[in-house]
């Protein structure tokens, strides 16, 4: 029972009723359990089948459904029958636990292909808690990465106050340090505690030679064996996600000295430019776009003069750190096709600000796919996200970038996003890019972003209904005066041909609204479609307030009539809020 204020004087109560199955649900309980009042696990396995396309499971698969929701909902009548009756069916399929729309936790994609073939959770400036300018940098915000499946920690190495010593922050702004070596045992400790897939660290090397060599030492003390050290000096393709398993990979710009010896006039420029600044010198030449400037190449550009007498040591000190990187960040020069090029002998990273890429995907789009094909992009957020928001990952997806660098500690709905995607392949970090995109026609054409292709696959909703808001939420969080009007976004996030949101229609006065709504989405390009959900609760005269969100790959989903968990507004689940639906495929 629910009590709310009525002008101050008197109080209005609304008892919270749970609603009954709906309409569909009652008609598949009597079709499968032949008119009668109890389900039988046979007549269970049969509806599993048919309806839901569970074409794996088994008669003894049914029977563990059936006991586990008896043993829920039934201490005692576990002992004295093995069926369902409609409400116990009911709680069945409004069961997140027992009847989740994907498989959250089962690796099911092909893992032995090479890195460069997957999207792989990244993440940018892990170390920071907060915001990009004053907040402190910690290892906490990387563990809770690492933990959540995040794959790529960014790291910014910089030397001390008495430059004998490596810390990790923001350069040149407020942030307050970390040291390197609590960053590393840490990541050491929970790197696989969420997937044994392995994890990348890039560096944004600010060092001194003798303190490249300081972390050389301290990355081959802290990870030992499990430190991923390639044979030759320039990989030619990138090994699987199953052949690393369980390694860390270090990912940075070689030394220095190495990028010299391998130029082709042999100079060397002194010049410091802020190569890590999110403001693009590809963006300020639209017609004849340069890349001398890119996220990655920050790892030499702040050395201050004063590191210039450790010019003739710096072969000896730098070697070991030079063959502790495995995946090399490039330092393209010329225009744009020249840093897209895919070079026969070797792989690459190259990472670009997020404005560049719209820029680069205007133009380069094929360019773009077929660079990543083999090599990796890196996208990160441009400089004026202070606030350490995030920008909208699917122009990177779409275009094959594997690395798509989101600031972690920020949330809304481009997290959101984030965090659907990487929901893909039992949540384990690394997400097959769909075959379309690593296709290569016999003229060598590869798939184009822009090209608008025909409707390959339709997918119908039905929203039914939700519940569990009671549960989570103070009985005036919506409204002090009675209870919540909820109404119920979904849509689709995707290519721009696909993209699209739709709502159901308001319930006035109700925690368990029934909607029974169906929607249909075409999808062009169901491969990168993601199913965003959101439940608002409509205000009149206000903004409407947030009541739960969820994003889900519809590659994933599960068919027939599913329980949808919602997070909140940081991605954290939930514990009683729940949606029923229904998903079916054309």
């Amino acid at each position: 029972m629910g009590s709310y204020r009525m002008c101050v004087c008197f109080t209005r109560k609304f008892r919270v009723t749970e609603a009954g199955p709906p309409e569909d649900v009652k008609e598949a309980f009597n079709k499968y359990a032949e008119g009668g009042t109890h389900m039988t696990a046979e007549q269970l396995r049969r509806f599993l089948l048919e309806v839901q396309g569970d074409d794996g499971g088994s008669i003894s698969d049914a029977e563990k459904v059936v006991d586990q929701v008896l043993k829920t909902r039934h201490h005692l009548a576990k002992f004295t029958r093995h069926t369902l009756t409609l409400d116990d069916f009911h709680h069945y399929l409004f069961s997140s636990d027992l009847n989740p729309p994907i498989n959250y936790d089962q690796v099911h994609q092909d893992m032995t292909a090479p890195l460069s073939h997957y999207f792989i959770y990244t993440g940018h400036n892990s170390y920071l808690t907060g915001n990009q300018l004053s907040s402190d940098c910690s290892d906490v915000p990387i563990i809770k990465a690492l933990k959540r499946g995040v794959r790529v920690v960014e790291l910014d190495i910089w030397p001390n106050s008495t430059k004998d010593d490596v810390h990790v922050l923001h350069g040149r702004t407020l942030t307050t340090p970390v040291e390197l070596m609590k960053c590393l045992k840490s990541i050491k400790e929970h790197a696989f505690s969420a997937s044994p897939y392995p994890v990348v660290i890039t560096l944004e090397d600010h060092l001194t030679p003798h303190l490249q060599a300081k972390v050389a030492k301290m990355l081959a003390e802290t990870f030992g064996d499990m430190l991923f050290v390639p044979q030759c000096e320039c990989l030619q393709e990138f090994p699987s996600p199953e052949e690393l398993k369980y390694k860390i990979i270090i990912s940075t710009k070689p030394p220095k000295e190495y990028l010299k010896a391998e130029s082709k006039d042999g100079t060397r420029s002194n010049s410091v430019k802020a190569r890590d600044s999110d403001d693009d010198e590809w963006g300020k030449e639209p017609q004849d776009l340069t890349a001398d400037q890119e996220d990655e190449t920050k790892s030499d550009s702040d050395i201050s003069d004063e590191n210039e007498a450790y010019d003739n040591e710096r072969p000896l000190e730098a070697a070991d750190y030079k063959r502790l990187i495995a995946i090399h960040a490039g330092k393209p020069k010329g225009g744009l096709k020249d840093v897209l090029k895919v070079e026969p002998d070797k792989v690459r990273r190259l990472s670009l600000s997020e404005q560049t890429l719209e820029k680069a995907a205007e133009s380069h789009g094929t360019d773009l796919v077929r660079f990543t094909q083999k090599n990796i992009l890196r996208i990160y957020p441009k400089g004026t996200r202070f606030t350490s928001s995030n920008y909208k990952p699917l122009v990177g997806w779409m275009h094959g970038t594997q690395m798509v660098a989101f600031n972690m500690q920020g949330y809304g709905r481009a997290m959101w996003l984030m965090h659907g995607m990487f929901r893909s392949n039992g949540g384990c970090g690394y997400v097959k890019k769909p075959d379309l995109q690593m296709n290569v026609g016999p003229d060598g054409q590869v798939f184009n972003p822009k090209e608008i292709l025909p409707v390959k696959k339709t997918l119908k909703i039905k929203v039914y209904m939700g519940d569990g808001w009671h549960l989570d939420f103070k009985q005036t969080h919506f409204d002090l005066y009675s209870p919540p009007d909820f109404y119920c976004k979904v849509g689709i996030a995707g290519v721009p041909a696909d993209q699209i949101m739709k709502k159901t229609k308001p319930k006035e006065d109700n925690w368990t609204p029934v909607w029974e709504q169906e929607f249909t989405f075409p999808l062009t390009v169901p491969e990168l479609a993601l199913l965003r959900i959101e439940v608002h609760e409509y205000d009149m005269s206000e903004k409407d307030d947030f009541a739960g969100q969820t994003c889900l790959p519809v590659s994933e989903l599960k068919p027939g009539i599913r329980a949808v968990p919602l997070s909140d507004r940081k991605g954290e689940m939930l514990n009683s809020v729940r949606l029923l639906m229904r998903f079916d495929f054309v």
